[in-house]
């Protein structure tokens, strides 16, 4: 599940004509990057949620072999988008992406893929230190502990992927809601934990991001 639905606010003049997974990052879309590490991973089917011009990235998609599912009349935050994208993905553990992150180093799907144990998890979230993100200048979102397990605080921040059960998803009452709403619950169940990732990642969340994104990407094949 890729999500597109965003308005892309922080990018100003750079979505008044396009949604944010559009604009171009090292000459192509963001979406296109999320869908390369996708494929990579060979994630079937793979579905992206529209809100936002959502035209323009159904032309883009259908032709790619995305499953696009349109939100509509109001969007539905990343809690909502997932759970009215099920109908498409189906039941089992899926993993989740953001359209706006770029990553240099290991495929971080792949990579979850290999840490997943459903027997202990309810989600498995890629973080990374934050002294290996670019552009980033906050604390963190979450303490990441030896064994994997992840509590609410500085530390590492999510990178935007995960491997996440959906089942949690029917006891929310919410139409349009976060997924950090069922990261609480799973937080409370000590059902959350966290991958640290090894390599750098870069936020494009406003205009300078593009810049910093493309720097990093160049550095890394350096």
């Amino acid at each position: 599940m890729i999500f597109a639905a965003g308005f892309g606010t922080r990018m100003k003049a750079l979505t008044q004509g396009q949604p944010k997974p559009m604009i171009k990052v090292a000459g192509q879309p963001l979406i296109d990057h999320a869908l390369d590490l996708a494929q990579a991973a060979h994630c079937e089917p793979i579905v992206a949620n529209l809100h936002y011009k959502p035209e323009m990235l159904e032309r883009h998609l259908t032709p790619k072999g995305v499953i696009t599912v349109l939100e509509a009349p109001d969007i539905l935050e990343t809690g909502g988008g997932l759970r009215n994208a099920l109908s498409a993905l189906g039941n089992d553990p899926v993993f989740t992406m953001n359209a706006d992150a770029i990553w240099a180093g290991a495929n971080p799907l792949a990579l979850l893929a290999g840490a997943w144990q459903p027997d202990r998890m309810d989600a498995l979230l890629m973080t990374i230190p934050v002294a290996q993100t670019v552009g980033y200048t906050g604390r963190g979102d979450f303490g990441l502990a030896n064994d994997g397990a992840l509590t609410r605080g500085p530390g590492v921040v999510y990178g935007g992927v995960q491997i996440i059960k959906t089942d949690g998803l029917a006891a929310i009452q919410e139409r349009a809601f976060s997924l950090n709403l069922l990261w609480d619950r799973m937080l409370a169940d000590n059902r959350l934990f966290g991958l640290r990732y090894l390599g750098r990642w870069c936020d494009v969340g406003h205009p300078g991001g593009i810049t910093l994104a493309e720097d990093m990407l160049e550095n890394a094949d350096v």
